[in-house]
This record gives structure tokens, sequence and C-alpha cells, in this order.
């Protein structure tokens, strides 16, 4: 361990700090994880850290040691900051004493194949997603309902730190891909998968359409909704009961809805063939 940093200004803290821009990202092919128990489920996760910033002062929790005592056992460089040139580091108001540098895995689609074959997979595609806020909490809840892959078309990337914050370090589990949409229903015709978008004005509520079996949910941007990549007489539209004013939901409860419907679905299915 080198000496504490206390200056805002050290240039291996300013390198860090670039990589919220995404820029930085894609040259360096490393991006920030912020917060001891988004740490520690990279580390478990096995994502391969390459710097491990820890403020002394501020570190704390069950999750922030196992974050340390994990970046130290992968041989990760650990570096002591004292607070003032941890506030330049850390995301807004977090106070969990750790940052990460890590390196951003694979994110081709063939990586994907292992997560898919052998079963029924359940896919989430996101489309032109701008909002990193919405896509972490998709990658939140497609881990919640157990997904097998998500796959994000366009949009923000997916390793922006505030991306990874959102999904609360779900990333560095659920299988992940980024692709172009014809490279998207390529693959996804290719393994056999239906796909399933949500669209404000389908005919079919999501509750009535068949969410079993190798499938693939669809998701447009936030003020755009599904490019025309995604239509044709092998996609099936589904859409949400709206009762109120509004005519839609926020992408990331519309992907929790659909994605719980599915694993329901699913369930029930097991449940009757056990019984038979």
């Amino acid at each position: 361990m080198t000496a504490m940093i206390e200056s805002p200004s050290n240039p291996r803290l300013r390198a860090a700090a670039g990589l919220r821009e995404r820029r930085e990202r894609e040259s360096s092919g490393r991006t920030l994880v912020d917060g001891a128990r988004e740490s520690r489920r990279a580390l478990e996760a096995g994502a391969r850290v390459v710097t491990a910033f820890i403020c002394p002062d501020q570190l704390g929790g069950e999750d922030a040691a196992a974050a340390v005592d994990l970046a130290r056992e992968r041989g990760a460089e650990i570096l002591e900051i004292g607070p003032r040139a941890f506030e330049r580091l850390a995301y807004g108001d977090r106070a969990d004493g750790i940052v990460l540098v890590v390196e951003v895995p694979s994110t081709d689609l063939a990586s994907l194949d292992v997560a898919v074959v052998g079963h029924e997979p359940l896919v989430v595609v996101t489309e032109g997603l701008e909002k990193p806020g919405n896509l972490g909490a998709i990658l939140r809840s497609a881990d919640g309902a157990g997904a097998d892959a998500v796959v994000a078309i366009g949009g923000t990337d997916l390793f922006n730190p505030n991306v990874i914050r959102a999904s609360v370090g779900t990333i560095f589990s659920v299988p992940i891909a980024v692709a172009t949409a014809d490279e998207a229903r390529g693959w996804l015709r290719e393994r056999g998968l239906r796909v399933v978008t949500a669209r404000v004005d389908a005919e079919r509520l999501h509750t009535d359409a068949d969410l079993t079996g190798p499938l693939a949910i669809v998701l447009g941007s936030e003020a755009e909704g599904l490019s025309d990549a995604w239509l044709g007489q092998e996609v099936e539209s589904v859409r949400l009961p709206m009762l109120g004013i509004a005519d839609s939901l926020n992408v990331s409860v519309a992907a929790a809805v659909l994605l719980y419907e599915a694993r329901r679905q699913r369930d029930v299915g097991s449940v009757r063939h056990t019984r038979t």
C-alpha cells in the first residue's frame, strides 16, 4: 500500500474520476463501481478489479470489509485516500468509503450462448434507453426475476457508473451483451426465441399473452419507444393496462411487471408439470 492520497488533484485520482465520462471508459476499457454493496457484488461475481480506492475514515460495514478483503485476495492495487480526495472521486454524497476501477467485461452476443442454450431462456432486450437509472433498474429486475440475459441496443452504455449503481451491482451477475437491432433479432431468431414487445397501442394485455418458453421481452426508449426493426408477423406486442390519465409506465417499471408476469407463468407451468 502506498502513502495516503490527500490531494483532490492527484493524477491517479483525476484519471480514475475521468472514467465517469463515456469517452474515457470506451478508450480505456475500464469503469467505476461506487459503494460497498456494489463493490462486493462485483468482486463476488468475478469482476477484474484494477484499483480499489479506499477512504479509511468512511469505510465501515460488512460489505465494505468483504469488498476490501476480496480486492486484496484478487491482487488489486489498494490506494488509501483522504476525505477531501474521496469527495473528488465518489458519487454525490455516497459515504461507503470505497470506489473500484474495474475492467469492462466482454459484451459480445456470442458470450450469451452459454446462458440460453439447453433450456427455455428468458431474455430482456432494451433499445435506445438514455437514462442510466432505467437501464440499471431493469438489470436489477432481470436479476430478481431470474432472467437469463440482457441485451442493450444503443442508448447509454451498459457500464456507465450510474447504471452499475442503479443495478446495485447485479450487472456483474446477469449475462449481458451489446448489439444492433438487426444483430439482436438475428441472434434471437437463430436460437428459437419468440419476441414479445411492449407497446402502448398493442391490442393484447400482457396477462393474456403466453410468456413461457424461449422468450425475449423487448422494451423501447423512454421518449420514442421501439423502432420499426421490431415490427413483423413473428413479433407479438403487448400492453399494460393503464386506467388513469397516463398512457404508459416508466420503462423500468414496465420491465419489472412483464418480467414478473413471465416468472409467474413459468412457475405455474412448472408446478403443473410436476403434478402431472
